[in-house]
């Protein structure tokens, strides 16, 4: 039922006017970021810290395993900010159902979007 739920969410979100990268990921608008990761829990591994899982409240609040932060969407980037440091900027792209940060043109990190606060942070 959750794949379910999930399928029809990407599926709603990412119209085909997605623009691609030439790598088969397509780069996600403002919009299509917030629709994906609004009161979900994206979980997977960035190149310089490993294994992360947060969730992105509907109210821009980012709740992890013993920390928080603010989300923010900022033309077709999601911004990132924890402990009161300046917000980190990324472009998000998707292949198929995982997640790609990409930053600077180079992919930082991937991860899978789960329905929900799974990890109940």
């Amino acid at each position: 039922m959750r794949k379910t739920i999930l399928a029809a969410i990407v599926a709603f979100a990412f119209p085909l006017a997605a623009q691609a990268d030439g790598h088969g990921h397509d780069k996600l608008s403002g919009e299509e970021i917030s629709a994906l990761v609004s009161g979900n829990t994206v979980e997977g591994s960035m190149m310089a810290s490993g294994p992360y899982a947060e969730f992105y409240a509907a109210d821009g609040m980012i709740k992890g395993d013993g920390y928080g932060g603010e989300w923010m969407i900022e033309g077709d980037t999601m911004c990132f900010s924890y402990g009161g440091e300046s917000a980190g900027c990324w472009n998000v792209m998707m292949d198929g159902e995982t997640l790609h940060w990409v930053m600077d043109g180079e992919v930082a990190g991937d991860g899978m979007v789960k329905p929900g606060n799974t990890n109940n942070f």
